[in-house]
């Protein structure tokens, strides 16, 4: 909306006090890489910090080659963590068993936590420093955003972790590629703007570029500022408009081309 020049928009971008920006790193699924991820969970273990893992399925699934959430919380409880208390926690529970499980994560009683996307937003645990993301291929960029600001939320330095598969498509490599490269929100708006496109202002569609005949709101955002100004500062307070903007109105109404955007 702000684009349209419907809104106004405040600008935050630093991040709050005492927060240390998170590293992130993309591994494969080699036996190799998780001996190194494995280490760095044993590590922030003996510090004493937490630590989630994020599986993009709640039960196994026939259709999908995925890993679940529920098989792998059985297999870290038992096989790889046996000593550490290891929670599990995601959408299909009662709100209460959630809550429950969510408190003792909290209190610092759970270690790992074992869950899907349920804990995108919303959940506040300094004390945890190490993010988990299994077959993060699978994940927009948004959602990658949001899982890692569930950590580094404390003083001490925390870490991202995206586990991938050998599938992965172009988009998805770009995707990951951005998750390494900056932890700036507004980069990463950007670039998912750029690759998913914004959609339809007046229809359903959620994805893909707005039909318009001459612009592009990806590419052209400078000029579609200028306008924006122009139009704060002559309209909207002197209530005039200057001699370029009232040439510029002529021609577009003279001109078809010139329509906005294709609707119907």
């Amino acid at each position: 909306m702000t684009v349209y020049g419907d809104l106004d928009v405040s600008v935050i971008d630093e991040m709050p006090p005492g927060r240390t920006p998170v590293e992130t790193k993309v591994f494969g699924d080699t036996s190799e890489d998780r001996k190194e991820v494995k280490k760095l969970i044993d590590r922030e273990l003996r510090a004493g910090r937490q630590v989630y893992v994020v599986y993009p399925l709640v039960e196994e699934s026939e259709k999908m080659d995925l890993k679940d959430a529920t098989q792998r919380y059985e297999y870290l409880r038992d096989k790889v963590f046996p000593k550490m208390s290891v929670g599990l926690v995601h959408g299909r529970m009662k709100p209460a068993d959630k809550e429950e499980v969510m408190r003792r994560f909290i209190e610092g009683e759970i270690k790992i936590l074992v869950s899907t996307t349920v804990i995108e937003v919303g959940v506040d645990v300094p004390n945890a420093s190490v993010m988990i993301v299994e077959h993060a291929e699978r994940f927009g960029l948004s959602q990658l955003h949001q899982l890692r600001g569930r950590v580094g939320r404390g003083a001490e330095k925390s870490y991202c972790v995206l586990l991938t598969s050998d599938q992965k498509t172009s988009v998805a490599t770009e995707r990951l590629e951005i998750m390494e490269k900056t932890t700036d929100g507004f980069v990463i708006a950007e670039k998912d703007l750029e690759i998913r496109g914004a959609g339809e202002l007046l229809g359903t569609r959620q994805s893909g570029l707005p039909e318009f005949r001459v612009g592009n709101i990806v590419r052209d955002i400078q000029i579609l500022e200028l306008a924006r100004k122009e139009e704060a500062e002559t309209y909207l307070t002197k209530r005039e408009k200057s001699a370029d903007t009232a040439r510029m109105i002529e021609r577009v109404k003279e001109d078809p081309r010139f329509g906005l955007a294709a609707v119907g």
